[in-house]
Protein backbone atom coordinates (compact mmCIF):
# COMPACT_ATOMS: atom_id res chain seq x y z
CA UNK A 1 0.00 0.00 0.00
CA UNK A 2 2.76 2.42 0.93
CA UNK A 3 4.91 1.64 -2.21
CA UNK A 4 2.26 2.68 -4.70
CA UNK A 5 1.99 6.33 -3.56
CA UNK A 6 5.78 6.59 -3.69
CA UNK A 7 5.73 5.34 -7.26
CA UNK A 8 3.06 7.91 -8.12
CA UNK A 9 5.11 10.69 -6.58
CA UNK A 10 8.17 9.64 -8.53
CA UNK A 11 6.24 9.62 -11.76
CA UNK A 12 4.81 13.05 -11.01
CA UNK A 13 8.26 14.48 -10.36
CA UNK A 14 9.58 12.93 -13.56
CA UNK A 15 6.73 14.44 -15.57
CA UNK A 16 7.37 17.87 -14.06
CA UNK A 17 11.05 17.67 -14.97
CA UNK A 18 10.25 16.76 -18.54
CA UNK A 19 7.83 19.69 -18.84
CA UNK A 20 10.35 22.15 -17.40
CA UNK A 21 13.08 20.83 -19.67
CA UNK A 22 10.79 21.25 -22.66
CA UNK A 23 10.09 24.88 -21.73
CA UNK A 24 13.79 25.57 -21.40
CA UNK A 25 14.49 24.23 -24.86
CA UNK A 26 11.70 26.36 -26.30
CA UNK A 27 13.23 29.50 -24.83
CA UNK A 28 16.62 28.66 -26.30
CA UNK A 29 15.17 28.06 -29.75
CA UNK A 30 13.20 31.32 -29.88
CA UNK A 31 15.91 33.60 -28.47
CA UNK A 32 17.67 34.33 -31.80
CA UNK A 33 14.37 35.50 -33.29
CA UNK A 34 14.28 38.48 -30.92
CA UNK A 35 17.14 40.19 -32.81
CA UNK A 36 16.72 41.28 -36.44
CA UNK A 37 19.98 42.52 -37.94
CA UNK A 38 18.76 41.58 -41.41
CA UNK A 39 15.81 43.96 -41.12
CA UNK A 40 18.02 46.79 -39.90
CA UNK A 41 20.44 46.24 -42.76
CA UNK A 42 17.66 46.25 -45.32
CA UNK A 43 16.27 49.51 -43.97
CA UNK A 44 19.68 51.17 -44.14
CA UNK A 45 20.15 50.06 -47.74
CA UNK A 46 16.73 51.40 -48.70
CA UNK A 47 17.45 54.84 -47.23
CA UNK A 48 20.91 54.99 -48.81
CA UNK A 49 19.44 53.98 -52.15
CA UNK A 50 17.02 56.89 -52.25
CA UNK A 51 19.70 59.19 -53.66
CA UNK A 52 22.97 58.87 -55.51
CA UNK A 53 26.12 60.88 -56.09
CA UNK A 54 24.49 62.90 -58.86
CA UNK A 55 21.83 64.09 -56.40
CA UNK A 56 24.51 65.12 -53.91
CA UNK A 57 26.48 66.99 -56.57
CA UNK A 58 23.31 68.73 -57.76
CA UNK A 59 22.56 70.10 -54.29
CA UNK A 60 26.21 70.90 -53.49
CA UNK A 61 26.59 72.96 -56.67
CA UNK A 62 23.13 74.45 -57.00
CA UNK A 63 23.22 75.94 -53.48
CA UNK A 64 26.15 78.33 -54.20
CA UNK A 65 24.77 78.88 -57.71
CA UNK A 66 21.45 80.03 -56.25
CA UNK A 67 23.23 82.08 -53.59
CA UNK A 68 24.95 84.11 -56.29
CA UNK A 69 21.67 84.66 -58.14
CA UNK A 70 20.09 85.90 -54.92
CA UNK A 71 23.05 88.22 -54.36
CA UNK A 72 22.72 89.57 -57.90
CA UNK A 73 18.99 90.09 -57.38
CA UNK A 74 19.65 92.00 -54.14
CA UNK A 75 21.70 94.58 -56.09
CA UNK A 76 18.78 95.60 -58.29
CA UNK A 77 16.57 97.84 -56.10
CA UNK A 78 19.37 100.33 -55.40
CA UNK A 79 20.80 100.37 -58.94
CA UNK A 80 17.94 99.93 -61.42
CA UNK A 81 15.09 102.27 -62.29
CA UNK A 82 13.30 99.77 -64.56
CA UNK A 83 10.16 98.37 -62.84
CA UNK A 84 10.28 95.20 -64.94
CA UNK A 85 13.86 94.44 -63.89
CA UNK A 86 13.09 95.24 -60.25
CA UNK A 87 10.04 92.93 -60.31
CA UNK A 88 11.97 90.11 -61.96
CA UNK A 89 14.80 90.36 -59.45
CA UNK A 90 12.31 90.16 -56.57
CA UNK A 91 10.70 87.05 -58.05
CA UNK A 92 14.09 85.39 -58.54
CA UNK A 93 15.00 86.04 -54.91
CA UNK A 94 11.63 84.83 -53.64
CA UNK A 95 11.91 81.61 -55.65
CA UNK A 96 15.53 80.70 -55.01
CA UNK A 97 15.83 81.44 -51.29
CA UNK A 98 13.38 78.63 -50.37
CA UNK A 99 15.10 76.29 -52.84
CA UNK A 100 18.41 76.90 -51.08
CA UNK A 101 16.74 75.96 -47.78
CA UNK A 102 15.29 72.79 -49.32
CA UNK A 103 18.60 71.61 -50.78
CA UNK A 104 20.42 72.44 -47.54
CA UNK A 105 18.00 70.13 -45.73
CA UNK A 106 18.68 67.34 -48.20
CA UNK A 107 22.43 67.51 -47.69
CA UNK A 108 22.02 67.42 -43.92
CA UNK A 109 19.68 64.43 -44.17
CA UNK A 110 22.21 62.67 -46.39
CA UNK A 111 25.06 63.39 -43.98
CA UNK A 112 26.86 65.67 -46.45
CA UNK A 113 28.47 68.98 -45.51
CA UNK A 114 26.62 72.07 -46.73
CA UNK A 115 28.80 74.34 -48.92
CA UNK A 116 30.05 77.33 -46.97
CA UNK A 117 29.06 80.77 -48.09
CA UNK A 118 31.74 83.16 -49.26
CA UNK A 119 32.04 86.53 -50.91
CA UNK A 120 29.88 87.03 -53.99
CA UNK A 121 27.74 83.97 -53.43
CA UNK A 122 30.46 81.34 -53.46
CA UNK A 123 33.04 82.48 -55.97
CA UNK A 124 35.15 79.43 -55.13
CA UNK A 125 32.69 77.50 -57.31
CA UNK A 126 33.45 79.47 -60.47
CA UNK A 127 33.87 76.25 -62.48
CA UNK A 128 30.10 75.76 -62.49
CA UNK A 129 28.23 76.84 -65.65
CA UNK A 130 26.90 80.38 -65.56
CA UNK A 131 28.71 81.49 -62.40
CA UNK A 132 30.03 85.06 -62.45
CA UNK A 133 33.65 85.74 -61.62
CA UNK A 134 34.69 88.07 -58.83
CA UNK A 135 35.65 90.71 -61.38
CA UNK A 136 32.25 90.53 -63.08
CA UNK A 137 30.46 90.94 -59.77
CA UNK A 138 32.59 93.98 -58.91
CA UNK A 139 31.72 95.55 -62.27
CA UNK A 140 28.04 94.84 -61.71
CA UNK A 141 28.10 96.42 -58.26
CA UNK A 142 29.68 99.58 -59.69
CA UNK A 143 27.12 100.06 -62.48
CA UNK A 144 23.95 102.16 -62.27
CA UNK A 145 20.85 102.86 -64.34
CA UNK A 146 20.45 101.50 -67.90
CA UNK A 147 24.08 100.32 -67.91
CA UNK A 148 23.39 98.25 -64.82
CA UNK A 149 20.18 96.85 -66.31
CA UNK A 150 21.93 95.69 -69.48
CA UNK A 151 24.80 94.17 -67.55
CA UNK A 152 22.51 92.51 -65.01
CA UNK A 153 20.19 91.02 -67.62
CA UNK A 154 23.09 89.72 -69.69
CA UNK A 155 24.75 88.14 -66.65
CA UNK A 156 21.52 86.69 -65.28
CA UNK A 157 20.66 85.09 -68.62
CA UNK A 158 24.03 83.33 -68.61
CA UNK A 159 23.52 82.42 -64.95
CA UNK A 160 20.09 80.94 -65.64
CA UNK A 161 21.39 79.01 -68.65
CA UNK A 162 24.00 77.45 -66.37
CA UNK A 163 21.35 76.47 -63.83
CA UNK A 164 19.22 74.89 -66.57
CA UNK A 165 22.23 72.89 -67.72
CA UNK A 166 22.94 71.67 -64.17
CA UNK A 167 19.29 70.77 -63.65
CA UNK A 168 19.28 68.82 -66.90
CA UNK A 169 22.22 66.76 -65.65
CA UNK A 170 20.28 65.98 -62.47
CA UNK A 171 17.27 64.80 -64.48
CA UNK A 172 19.51 62.53 -66.56
CA UNK A 173 21.69 61.12 -63.78
CA UNK A 174 19.92 61.65 -60.42
CA UNK A 175 17.89 59.09 -58.46
CA UNK A 176 16.10 61.10 -55.76
CA UNK A 177 12.54 61.92 -56.83
CA UNK A 178 12.40 65.19 -54.87
CA UNK A 179 15.71 66.38 -56.30
CA UNK A 180 14.60 65.55 -59.84
CA UNK A 181 11.29 67.34 -59.28
CA UNK A 182 13.16 70.45 -58.15
CA UNK A 183 15.45 70.19 -61.17
CA UNK A 184 12.43 70.20 -63.47
CA UNK A 185 10.97 73.14 -61.56
CA UNK A 186 14.21 75.08 -62.03
CA UNK A 187 14.24 74.34 -65.76
CA UNK A 188 10.65 75.44 -66.24
CA UNK A 189 10.94 78.63 -64.19
CA UNK A 190 14.33 79.76 -65.42
CA UNK A 191 13.69 79.11 -69.09
CA UNK A 192 10.62 81.33 -68.83
CA UNK A 193 12.70 84.01 -67.08
CA UNK A 194 15.39 83.76 -69.75
CA UNK A 195 12.78 84.55 -72.40
CA UNK A 196 11.56 87.52 -70.37
CA UNK A 197 15.08 88.88 -69.88
CA UNK A 198 15.90 88.49 -73.57
CA UNK A 199 12.75 90.47 -74.38
CA UNK A 200 13.80 93.21 -71.95
CA UNK A 201 17.25 93.39 -73.53
CA UNK A 202 15.78 93.62 -77.02
CA UNK A 203 13.01 96.04 -76.06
Amino acid sequence: MIGKPRTGIALALLTTAVVLTGCGNGDDNTAPATSSPAVTGTTTERVAGDHNQADIRFAEEMIPHHRQAVEMAALVPSRSSDPAVIDLAARIQQAQDPEITTMTGWLRDWGVAVPEGSGHGGMDHGNMPGMMTHEQMVQLEAARGPEFDRMWLTMMIAHHEGAVQMAGTELAEGADSDAKALAQQIIDAQQAEIQQMQALLNG
